[in-house]
């Protein structure tokens, strides 16, 4: 099997995008996603809009901070939207934008192969593991 080509796709390559030179700034678009939280947050609205608290019960293990600035840079970059309505506490919900749902769609096939595959790379971590165990002192 080939290693992937590091050439960009056409379209992008005629803009002079390209995310494997250092300088590009579809780079900021991964930092992204790779952080801890975007994807999920991306791939629960795509059920509906959200309210930050049911956003926040619903994603085990993200705090109230981390949401937040999450929502924030997610709204930054055009993927989520976020509406205030005048209410008493005012409501917020958010909902992806067609930019966030086109993301997001792409998102679901990987969070579905995270799910299928976990078992099999938890016993690759275990087998490594085992292989690269120090060795016991025999002295």
């Amino acid at each position: 099997m080939s290693a992937p080509s590091a050439k960009p796709p056409r379209d992008a390559a005629q803009r002079g995008y390209n995310v494997y030179q250092q300088d590009c700034p579809a780079r900021q678009m991964l930092d992204r996603l790779a952080d801890k939280w975007s994807l999920l947050i991306l791939t629960h609205l795509r059920t509906g809009p959200g309210r930050f608290n049911q956003l926040r019960r619903d994603i085990g293990g993200i705090s109230q901070k981390a949401l937040s600035q999450s929502l924030r840079k997610l709204e930054r970059d055009g993927l989520v939207n976020r509406e205030a309505f005048a209410t008493v506490p005012v409501t917020v919900e958010y909902s992806l934008t067609a930019l966030g749902l086109s993301l997001a769609v792409l998102v679901d096939p990987l969070a579905a192969w995270a799910e299928a595959s976990i078992d099999t790379v938890l016993q690759a971590q275990r087998n490594y593991d085992q292989r690269h165990a120090p060795k016991p002192d025999t002295h």
